[in-house]
């Protein structure tokens, strides 16, 4: 995978310190995504692909437990960071409940939570790393060439491919018979905030199946998994 910047979504309702934390975060190399209330951080979530939520607890209209638990029961695995005024190891331990990966009380040392941050991302993106393919993979008598960009296959013969489909079809074969939610799949082939639509991605993978299926109507190797994302199973 291409090396990019990691993407953070920033929930603060305080101005002043949201401003405080997104420059410091993006003198770090980080790129930010701005929500200030519980609302507009699920839309976010929704949207996009983040590499970590720094989330504040002490929200409008949707508090900040409230908002890790949504994101939670939607099997979202994203990486919480919870910012909190309230210090007991109650509050604490509601918050590790419901969602949360890490939790720092206010006033915080900033030093001690961007090495916090760096941490759980980079904890993030080791379990995240499947076995790297090489340049060709093979299954069901098709052979897939990602440094030429084409596959042979067994029911359409040479078939060239676009370097979004190539891009695609390594992203799902990495993650063999897991569901690859369509954020990530967005974030990955089409970049940042240049999002097609569903339909788009659904395109491709009709295309992959009049490729390497056998009958495209019951596919065996590339599914949609409706409302989450899209899966390639051997």
């Amino acid at each position: 995978m291409e090396e990019r910047p990691s993407n953070i979504l920033l929930v603060e309702d305080e101005e002043n310190l949201h401003e405080a934390l997104k420059l410091n975060l993006e003198l770090e190399g980080y790129q930010v995504t701005s929500a200030y209330d519980g609302n507009e951080a699920l839309q976010a979530v929704k949207n996009e692909y983040f590499d970590l939520i720094i989330l504040d607890v002490m929200l409008p209209e949707m508090d900040g437990i409230a908002v890790a638990e949504t994101i939670r029961l939607n099997n979202n695995e994203v990486p919480i960071l919870m910012l909190s005024a309230k210090n007991t190891s109650a509050d604490k331990v509601l918050g590790l409940k419901k969602g949360a990966d890490d939790y720092i009380t206010k006033p915080f040392n900033l030093e001690e939570l961007l090495l916090r941050i760096k941490k759980l991302i980079e904890k993030n993106q080791k379990l995240q790393e499947k076995s790297t393919l090489g340049n060709t993979y093979s299954f069901g008598g098709n052979i897939i060439d990602f440094k030429a960009q084409e596959a042979t296959t067994k029911y359409a013969g040479k078939v060239q491919l676009s370097k979004k489909e190539t891009m695609l079809l390594k992203l799902l074969i990495e993650n063999k018979n897991e569901v690859v939610p369509r954020e990530k799949i967005l974030q990955y082939v089409w970049g940042y905030n240049v999002y097609p639509t569903t339909r788009t991605i659904d395109n491709f993978i009709l295309n992959f199946r009049k490729y390497f299926e056998k009958d495209s109507r019951n596919p065996r190797y590339f599914h949609s998994v409706r409302g989450v994302g899209y899966k390639y199973t051997e």
